[in-house]
């Protein structure tokens, strides 16, 4: 690769660009495309998210999206974190780098900026600035959805959380890093915007359960 090149791709706009455009793959869209499924725009919620791929039925389709969707999340944000001050790159572009992927997710550049609610690639970031808060966070999620059988509780609690974690647990668990913490404030909101529907159906008492009949979904 030209020098100049490399140059541009490791300058920090670069950076968010290409963690962007990384975000911006829909796996669910992909995923579902290759193992011959159904759009999962097209059914359920209309969510492009493994939850709504598991209302095909395909559970393994589901898991991939899962775990590419947060791929994609993790990957930046561990580059930037472990390699980017062999390039001058600070934890404010680790930080909008976890930003760029996630809002990649939401507003997808490739698929008419129609994406998901980002709860996978958010998992993904967190993973990135520490393992042990994305497993602190995959733990209240998972707690929540078996306790509550909500996923959007879930999702909405640990979004909520993030961000008290990371602070409570600062330069004790992990570095606390003034950028890192408004990256999962960023992203809480917009996870709680994301799931303003949800939130209605909560408080009214229509949402749909884990595990319930594909009609109620």
């Amino acid at each position: 690769m030209p020098e100049n090149m490399l140059n541009v791709l490791l300058h920090p706009v670069g950076v968010v660009v290409l963690s962007y455009l990384l975000g911006s793959l829909s796996f669910a869209v992909i995923v579902s495309r290759i193992m011959g499924l159904s759009d999962p725009r097209s059914y359920g919620s209309k969510n492009p998210g493994a939850t709504n791929v598991l209302r095909s039925g395909n559970k393994k389709a589901a898991i991939f999206t899962l775990l590419f969707d947060a791929l994609k999340g993790w990957l930046p944000v561990f580059w930037a974190v472990q390699h980017g001050a062999a390039f001058g790159l600070g934890e404010s572009t680790a930080a909008a780098a976890g930003v760029a992927a996630f809002l990649g997710h939401l507003y997808p550049v490739f698929f008419r900026f129609q994406g998901g609610k980002g709860v996978a690639t958010a998992l993904g970031v967190l993973m990135g600035v520490s393992p042990l808060l994305g497993l602190a966070i995959a733990l209240t999620w998972i707690a929540v959805a078996w306790f509550f059988r909500y996923s959007s509780l879930a999702a909405l609690l640990a979004a909520i959380l993030a961000p008290v974690y990371y602070a409570l647990g600062g330069d004790v668990l992990w570095p606390l890093q003034g950028p890192m913490l408004g990256l999962l404030c960023l992203m809480g909101i917009f996870l709680v915007w994301r799931h303003r529907d949800n939130v209605n159906r909560l408080l009214a008492g229509t949402e749909s359960k884990l595990g319930g009949k594909k009609a109620d979904a």
